[in-house]
């Protein structure tokens, strides 16, 4: 069974085998998480993401899937790009939201990732409300039954973490 940790810090600064990204569909940095992701790890990161571009994925990363990359300068090994949906009030998409941690935990499966790091995906500028998203994204991590054996959810601020501790 995953265990599951709660910090309040930098994604960038996790010593774990793979960090989740937040990305964007188009897979070429952004803001946020993203954006933190790509300046810390490095180039490494994004000639990689071409790459996936290029190969895979022509018409971006679909909402709710996963890929991973080199971490690059990261401490991490592995970067696991995941696309969140943007919230929308009147459209039930929190199966989507479900589907980028399952996603993300069977990408970390397939490497050989024992200890996964996560941003609270969606719950930034895609616009989630915090209790959803730490509701949905606990309980996904919790049920999944991935052999990650940590899934470390790295909080940027204080009311970030105290919905998840709520939780």
């Amino acid at each position: 069974m995953t265990r599951i940790e709660l910090v309040r810090g930098d994604i960038t600064e996790q010593e774990v085998d793979a960090i989740v990204n937040a990305a964007n569909s188009g897979l070429l940095g952004g803001g946020g998480v993203d954006g933190a992701i790509h300046r810390a790890g490095g180039p490494a990161i994004l000639a990689e993401c071409r790459e996936l571009r290029r190969t895979r994925y022509p018409d971006g990363l679909p909402t709710g899937q996963a890929v991973a990359t080199t971490a690059g300068d990261l401490p991490a090994r592995w970067v696991i790009h995941t696309v969140g949906p943007v919230y929308a009030k009147k459209d039930d998409r929190s199966a989507l939201l479900a589907s980028a941690y399952r996603e993300s935990l069977r990408v970390a499966d397939e490497l050989g990732a024992r200890t996964v790091a996560f941003p609270a995906v969606s719950a930034g500028v895609y616009g989630w409300p915090l209790d959803d998203a730490a509701r949905i994204a606990v309980t996904t991590v919790r049920e999944a039954g991935a052999k990650v054996e940590l899934a470390r959810f790295v909080l940027f601020s204080a009311d970030i973490l105290k919905e998840f501790e709520a939780v």
